[in-house]
């Protein structure tokens, strides 16, 4: 069972990498204090490992036909990927790093199944796309039927306050439903885990990460895109989730940071482009570029010298 410590690994660095896209807005503009949003992000989290969880780990799965061997090294490679890109502060993706870490281990045994990346590499590119849709339309339908019901800034201030606490629940429960096949859904390939047992301890890890390592990312993602108002940050968290939930019921893991980097855009053009940070849009694409190739030359490095 050593194997899977990898896995609780790469389970703690999503969780102190992703958080950031949950209540990073919400934290940053007062709306909800630090603490709080980290224990309701690692309680909703584990929830949605739980219940939704194992829709998304059948995909990962087809990528390749991995040994345990090889999903001890997948993972240990992802884990070292996003735990660089967390302390640069970089919000990447986990999932990406997780396959090109499965294409990497793949591509070694001869087992990699290329054809399957279609629906996966789609579904990354409609991810941001998606996140800016939402947040666009919500942000433009929500805020004109606030205007015309709301008008004392007492009563606004407490939707806020309520609303993102709200919107980083169904965050969280979709970040841990869509992203804990990326920690623990190779061992389940392998043979080593069930879905249900993956699913338990991918949660745990991910919510331990929330609860030790998460504020340098949040507020990256909250302040180093776009200055965004309460009202925007609540917005900015439900197009996430939607996002994430939609993608979660495809079975397809995609990334928290894309959706919420797109909803964080979305927003923005809501008011004024000049508002959105190209330099700190550019760093994250490098990012995501650089995560696939990243882990998958690392598995295929560490399975070259240890077989």
């Amino acid at each position: 069972m050593w194997k899977i410590l990898s896995g609780v690994v790469l389970g703690w660095s999503l969780g102190a990498n992703d958080s950031a896209n949950i209540f990073g807005t919400g934290v940053t503009t007062g709306t909800v204090k630090y603490r709080t949003a980290i224990l309701l992000t690692a309680v909703f989290v584990l929830l949605g490992s739980l219940i939704d969880g194992p829709k998304c780990i059948k995909t990962l799965g087809e990528i390749s036909r991995l040994q345990p061997l090889d999903a001890f090294s997948c993972a240990l490679a992802t884990a070292i990927t996003m735990g660089f890109l967390t302390f640069l502060a970089l919000p990447a993706s986990t999932s990406q790093a997780i396959v090109g870490a499965i294409v990497g281990a793949g591509i070694l045994s001869g087992t990699a199944e290329f054809s399957k990346l279609y629906k996966i590499v789609s579904c990354w590119v409609l991810t941001p796309i998606g996140g800016i849709i939402i947040a666009f339309s919500l942000h433009k339908v929500l805020g004109y039927l606030l205007d015309k019901t709301v008008t004392s800034m007492r009563q606004r201030n407490l939707i806020y306050t309520i609303g993102i606490l709200v919107a980083g629940s169904y965050g969280a429960y979709s970040l841990g439903g869509n992203n804990v096949a990326n920690v623990t859904g190779v061992y389940v390939g392998a043979g080593i885990l069930s879905a249900s047992m993956a699913s338990l301890i991918g949660g745990l890890s991910i919510a331990s990460g929330v609860l030790t390592y998460s504020k340098k990312v949040m507020m990256t993602v909250g302040k180093g895109i776009a200055p965004l108002d309460p009202f925007s940050g609540v917005i900015a968290v439900i197009a996430e989730a939607l996002t994430l939930h939609i993608f979660t019921q495809i079975g397809v893991p995609v990334s928290s940071s894309q959706a919420i980097v797109g909803a964080v855009v979305g927003v923005g053009l809501v008011g004024d482009m000049r508002t959105v940070s190209h330099k700190m849009l550019a760093r994250i694409a490098v990012g995501w570029l650089l995560t696939p190739i990243s882990a998958g030359a690392l598995t295929y490095l560490f399975l070259l010298l240890i077989t």
